[in-house]
């Protein structure tokens, strides 16, 4: 009897023992189920606070190592600015437990940096630091799963009405101080795809001092254009249709990112004829040549002053080399060049300066699909000291080509305007 009974404890003792592994396998998983949903949640909080703030293309994923988010800056003109409020948002809404975040900002669909919180950074009081998001150019494992995500507030087929403003001047008559060419030219933008950009323009002159050609309307830039990002932080754009400085066809350009990000390459090549609008009717000429440029870039972050050094061939076939010093600050970029052309006067030596200032407002939200209409981002001159008219000549493929606009994703740059 006492044998029976023994058996009879031993049993129960060994199903409340089972019954309590299940019990605390059962909170155990309902403890990670509520962490994961609760996670979900934070980020479907931050996803809609992002997006009423004019974010687009917003997205997340997660596993088991990262919690990734994609967003694109485009109510905020200026990137560093707009992604500086992205981190202050993803911070507030609260940053994941034992596992690390990232940020992938995207320029029209295409990913060009990424910030890390590292789930092994230190931060005092435990409260995130923006100094402690690494910026780079790596995207992470979690691309390849939230490329396929459905994103909020798409930027596809949204239209923007930009007003690019146009101001040279030249000084080669004794008879007036200087020539000036004033236009004001607003231009279509819009995206139908990942990548791609179209730009339709039309030019009015306000003033014009340079010659007959000049000073009807006309189109400006009607280009179609797409961006890549290819392995090993490699990006292209090729762009066809009509450029500036009455030039037509198609241009291709190429920068590769060196594993020192602070180094880069890059390639340019264009095969392009002479054209220009008089009375709406277009006329070009049979002689088409081929263009473009190789060189290297070096970036000083201590400063945001970014050196490059090419070999060039232009407009007229002649070959040359170009350097460049440009320095970046929130609101403006500045600096100068420095060339050798051959058959150009001075010996073939020339130079000058260049400036870009972003132009207000900086904050610009859509509603939804209502075209928003607004200066250009910003404004620039490029000063020609040798007065050399004929030799060294480019053109630019896109209307919102410019040095400042080159430096928007530079991970250096956007590392120095993350503040607290």
């Amino acid at each position: 009897m006492n044998y029976s009974l023994n058996i009879y404890k031993l049993e129960n003792m060994i199903i409340l023992q089972k019954s309590k592994h299940v019990i605390s396998l059962s909170f155990f998983i309902i403890g990670l189920l509520s962490s994961s949903l609760s996670q979900a949640q934070d980020a479907n909080k931050t996803i809609r606070e992002l997006s009423d703030l004019g974010f687009e293309n917003i997205s997340f994923t997660e596993n088991n190592q990262e919690l990734t988010y994609t967003l694109e800056s485009v109510s905020y003109r200026l990137t560093g600015v707009g992604v500086n409020k992205a981190i202050s948002i993803i911070q507030k809404e609260g940053l994941p437990q034992n596992k690390s975040c990232r940020v992938i900002i995207l320029d029209n669909n295409v990913p060009q940096i990424s910030l890390l919180y590292s789930k092994e950074s230190k931060d005092s009081l435990n409260v995130p630091q923006k100094s402690n998001w690494v910026v780079s150019y790596e995207l992470g494992e979690n691309w390849k799963e939230i490329k396929k995500e459905k994103k909020t507030n798409s930027s596809l087929y949204k239209v923007d009405l930009l007003v690019y403003p146009e101001f040279s001047f030249q000084n080669y008559k004794l008879s007036r101080v200087y020539d000036i060419l004033l236009n004001f030219s607003p231009a279509i933008e819009v995206s139908f795809w990942k990548g791609m950009k179209f730009t339709g323009q039309i030019i009015f002159p306000i003033v014009n001092d340079y010659g007959t050609k000049y000073e009807q309307i006309r189109p400006g830039f009607i280009t179609l254009s797409q961006s890549f990002r290819l392995p090993q932080r490699t990006f292209l754009t090729a762009s066809a249709g009509f450029f500036n400085n009455f030039r037509w066809g198609m241009d291709a350009r190429a920068k590769h990112f060196l594993r020192d990000e602070r180094f880069s390459l890059e390639a340019r090549l264009a095969y392009t004829g002479k054209g220009e609008f008089d009375n709406w009717s277009f006329y070009h000429g049979k002689e088409w040549k081929f263009t473009g440029n190789i060189g290297a870039n070096f970036y000083w972050p201590l400063y945001n002053t970014q050196f490059s050094l090419k070999a060039e061939r232009y407009l007229e076939e002649e070959l040359g080399v170009r350097f460049d010093m440009i320095r970046h600050f929130r609101h403006a970029s500045v600096g100068f060049y420095a060339m050798k052309v051959e058959h150009a006067g001075n010996n073939g030596f020339n130079g000058g300066f260049r400036f870009q200032i972003a132009l207000p407002p900086y904050k610009y939200k859509r509603n939804k699909y209502v075209p928003r209409v607004m200066p250009s981002s910003n404004f620039g001159i490029g000063y020609n000291a040798g007065n050399e008219r004929v030799y060294g000549k480019t053109f630019k493929s896109q209307a919102s080509d410019n040095i400042m606009q080159d430096n928007g994703y530079n991970p250096y740059f956007i590392k120095s305007e993350l503040n607290d």
